[in-house]
């Protein structure tokens, strides 16, 4: 079982300022559905965290850089602020915040510190020490999938154990693959392939099937994030840290989420209204 999981939240978020110039990124409120059943709104990465709790990790490392305080200070709770909730009769919002605190008390939250921001591969591989030699989950800390009974991360870290994968991807079939790190596969069965390449942000058209930023390994990964040089960006990128793996043989696979599941992602002023409207619309009890 998978009770690890490393969440890269270190990006600078440019393509958000200057909203993003105190606040980071991963902070940013998205509507949610609340302990009573209400609409609320939540910053996305305690989304994130408590999707992970729900499907069975326990320990977290957080990714963060020198900008990034306001995360830790989020996810450490502050009884006195909720003792002065409940003493002004705010009792809803005091039991949302207590449902959250009393999913961190049950957590070990570790935070690593990316002094530069060097690339998604990069953070990865700061979390190797906290680690191990476990298997673990990787999840983006600006982007949130949603499927039933969290279906996709269920599958990702089943397959991982069970078929004795040593990565696990999860795809999505995109319009514009260039965006993105690209998988070409082979179908093994319904949803699932065979990654024979991996490349970032392809110049020519190899697949539309398109990573999306979550993923379980085990700890072979950081060996090969160690051999790979700079790509794009100048960046070390977790794709081609997925491609030596390839190349060495070893067994990587994709689940591929379908059009129907909600992929929520705030790097950009275009994503994060896209993102206000989808969980909106899930969340409102409005027409």
């Amino acid at each position: 079982m998978i009770t690890k999981a490393v969440i890269p939240a270190a990006g600078i978020g440019e393509r958000l300022l200057p909203a993003t110039k105190e606040q980071p990124k991963e902070l940013l409120p998205v509507f949610a559905k609340g302990v009573n059943g209400d609409l609320c709104v939540k910053p996305l990465i305690q989304s994130i965290f408590e999707q992970l709790f729900t499907v069975g990790i326990r320990e977290f490392c957080f990714i963060v850089g020198r900008s990034k305080r306001a995360i830790e200070d989020h996810f450490t709770p502050d009884y006195s602020y909720l003792e002065r909730l409940y003493s002004s009769k705010k009792e809803a919002k005091a039991k949302e915040l207590n449902s959250f605190y009393a999913l961190i008390e049950k957590s070990k939250i570790n935070w690593i510190n990316q002094n530069l921001p060097s690339g998604f591969g990069h953070a990865v591989l700061q979390a190797e020490t906290f680690v191990g030699d476990n298997d673990f989950l990787i999840h983006a800390g600006d982007t949130l999938i949603m499927s039933e009974g969290n279906w996709h991360l269920k599958r990702c870290m089943e397959r991982k154990i069970k078929a004795g994968d040593d990565a696990t991807l999860v795809v999505r079939r995109v319009q514009d693959p260039r965006r993105f790190g690209v998988v070409r596969a082979k179908k093994i069965e319904k949803n699932e392939y065979s990654v024979l390449e991996a490349i970032e942000k392809p110049i020519e058209l190899i697949s539309d099937l398109a990573l999306m930023p979550v993923y379980s390994f085990d700890p072979s990964i950081f060996s090969a994030l160690k051999k790979v040089k700079p790509g794009v960006g100048g960046e070390i990128q977790l794709t081609d840290g997925i491609q030596h793996l390839i190349r060495k043989g070893k067994k990587v696979r994709a689940i591929e989420i379908t059009k129907n599941i909600v992929w929520i992602d705030v790097g950009t002023p275009e994503s994060y209204w896209t993102a206000q409207e989808l969980t909106h619309r899930l969340y409102s009890k409005g027409p």
